[in-house]
This record gives C-alpha cells, structure tokens and sequence, in this order.
C-alpha cells in the first residue's frame, strides 16, 4: 500500500511516500526556521501562507523523487491535530484535494501519534506494547502504547512543553530560535553543577510533570545577573556579556572554583530537564509492565536526554528505542507511518475533514 502523506502541523512543510507503513520511499521537508528566528517563535500566519505556497512543488519532488505517478497512491495521510490551526488548515485541504482528484481514501492522523511512529521507521522490529515519551515543542506526555491505535496518557506536563522550554531558555540566553540545538551546544561546554534548579512535582499525580518553573528560574537568574551588569555598567540596555558571566558565577550554588559561564547554566537546565524526565518515565514502565521503552519528538535530539535515558535503560534492562535525529522533529514520514496503521484500523475521513488545534492522543476522527 502506497501512501503519500503531510504534515504542516506548525513551522515545517513536508510530505513524504510510504509503502506499506515502514518502507520510507521518499520525504521532503522545506523549514521557516530562519523566516521565523527574526521573531523569536513561530508566528502562525506567516507559517501558514508559507505552508500553501511551498506544498504543491515539495509533492511533485516527493513524488518524483519516490519513484512513482500520481495513479500509484493508494491514500492520503494528513496530521489533523493537534497544532497550529491555520498552518494544519493548510495541509488538510491540500490532502483532502489530493485524495479527492485521485479518488481515494483520506486518512487523519494524529500528530503526537505520528511521533511514536516515528521509531516504527527506525526499529522494524519495534511492536507495541510499550511504553513512549513524546517530548516535543508543543507537548510533554508519557503514553502506553498498547497497539498501534490503541494509545492512553498515563503522564502529561500541566503547563509548558519541554522542548518550549528549550526555545524560551534559548531566547533569554542570547541564542535565537530554535533553541534545542543551540542549548545542546552551549552546554558541552558548561558545569552541570552550579545552578541549583527547581524539580516540581504534582502531588497525586506521580507521571505528570511541570516545567513552567524551571524555565521561570532561568529567566529570573539571567534576569538578576543583567540588572546587576546594567548597575555596574553604563545603564543601557545592551550588557556586557563578560559581566553578566561574572554575575551568573556570583550567583550560584557552590563557591567551588569552575566554569562560570552562560553554558553552565544551560547545563544545569537540561540537566535537570532530564531528571525530571528519566525517573518518571521508568517509573511508568515498571509500573505498567513495559520492558521497552521509546523516545520520541524533537527534544528526544537532546545530547543529554539521550545519554540519560540509554544509561537508565541499561541499568534497569530495558530496550531502548531512540530514533535517529531526522525522524525526531516534524515530518511527513512519521505520518505516512501512522496512517497506514490508522487505514488498517478502519479509520477515515471524509470531505468534512476539519483541523483541531488540540485533542487528546486517545481521541480519533472515523
């Protein structure tokens, strides 16, 4: 089966051509990263008239490049939700046309539901059950994967998503969007050590998670360090970057000479953001029976994330699952993937096919 898939469910337009779920034919993906960096973030309009001016050239390549005609698409696969509602508007009424002028089936798929597929591609011998933590831009959720569309939340962050997180750390810091990548090299060369973050808990909810305060201490301790800068400095609202290193070095947690520079802070945070993520995630998986457990979204590229999931993993023998970095973020691929379990399921949609800027994993559209 032959399915061509899309995603333009924010910043990214990709569509991609699967045969039969895992067998990646071809996936093209055009970024507004550099459009947006100006801004900070991602703003939606410009993302959504970037998607319909892009879409219909990138699917001649994909297509092309796939090997195949027009009449060799068996489906249409869509990320309907969750997401930027006009830039998902975009792709779901260019897939609805599509599947139309072929006369074939249209196929909603969930975004979060297209990560965890993405370690299908990656692992063909990757089967549910097991245990998945999705950690992307957008969202934070811990998910037993009982069978392909059979998914529940057992964990969930009550506010930011991690990897905002990492953009609005990045942003603070001086390193522009997006902030996953830049935060990952700032911090090779830091001290873990010398900031003492907050670890939130949600009493009751053991899986669930809180990140809002963590990305609140970072800003208040860059904050601090450039009032500081602007006092000694000439008052203006440029500071010198060597003086706020000397005032983030002041304030933190150790008085043990080491590294005082903005990639130690950037490490303790990711630091942290792994140790708020590591334990609960294995915890769940003794807990709900998994001995195999898969990362998943963009945050999963994190250098440290990684190395601390591989090494719990190890220690408490499970299998770990990591896709590699190109099937971490958003593309069509992980789609076309889901929609073909999606399609087996019986799922479908019609000309009525409408955008959901959120919905839970566990809910779907027939």
């Amino acid at each position: 089966m032959v399915i061509f898939a899309v995603e333009t469910s924010c910043d990214e337009t990709s569509v991609a051509v699967m045969r039969n779920g895992r067998e990646q034919l071809s996936c093209e993906l055009y970024s507004q990263a550099d459009m947006h960096a100006m801004y900070g973030g991602v703003v939606p309009e410009i993302a959504s008239r970037n998607h319909a001016a892009i879409i219909g050239r990138l699917s001649d390549f994909a297509i092309k490049n796939a090997g195949i005609t027009k009449k060799d698409i068996d489906a249409v696969a869509v990320t309907y939700a969750p997401g930027l509602i006009g830039a998902l508007l975009v792709g779901v009424n260019f897939a609805k046309g599509l599947a139309m002028a072929l006369d074939v089936p249209v196929i909603p798929v969930h975004h979060i539901r297209g990560h965890i597929a993405a370690n299908y591609i990656a692992y063909p011998e990757l089967e549910p059950p097991f245990l998945c933590v999705i950690i992307s831009g957008g969202n934070s959720i811990i998910a037993d994967v009982r069978d392909y569309t059979d998914i529940s939340i057992v964990g969930r962050s009550r506010d930011d998503a991690a990897g905002e997180c990492f953009d609005k750390v990045a942003r603070i810091l001086g390193l522009g969007y997006p902030g996953g990548a830049a935060i990952d090299k700032l911090s090779q060369g830091g001290d873990d050590t010398l900031f003492d973050l907050p670890h939130p808990v949600i009493e009751g909810f053991p899986y669930d998670m809180s990140f809002s305060g963590l990305k609140t201490a970072v800003v208040n301790i860059v904050h601090n360090a450039s009032q500081k800068a602007a006092r000694q400095g000439d008052g203006s609202s440029v500071f010198p970057a060597s003086q706020i290193e000397q005032n983030l070095c002041n304030d933190r947690k150790t008085d043990e000479p080491s590294p005082c520079l903005a990639a130690s802070l950037a490490a303790s945070f990711t630091r942290t953001m792994s140790e708020i993520l590591v334990p609960r995630v294995m915890a769940a998986a003794a807990e709900f029976g998994h001995d195999k457990i898969a990362l998943a979204g963009g945050v999963a590229a994190n250098t440290r994330i990684r190395a601390d999931f591989t090494k719990a993993a190890e220690a408490e023998s499970k299998k770990l699952f990591i896709p590699p970095l190109n099937l971490c973020g958003d593309n069509a691929a992980m789609i076309g993937c889901q929609g073909f379990y999606e399609y087996k399921a019986g799922v479908q949609g019609g000309m009525e096919l409408d955008a959901y800027a959120t919905m839970d994993v566990e809910i779907r559209v027939l």
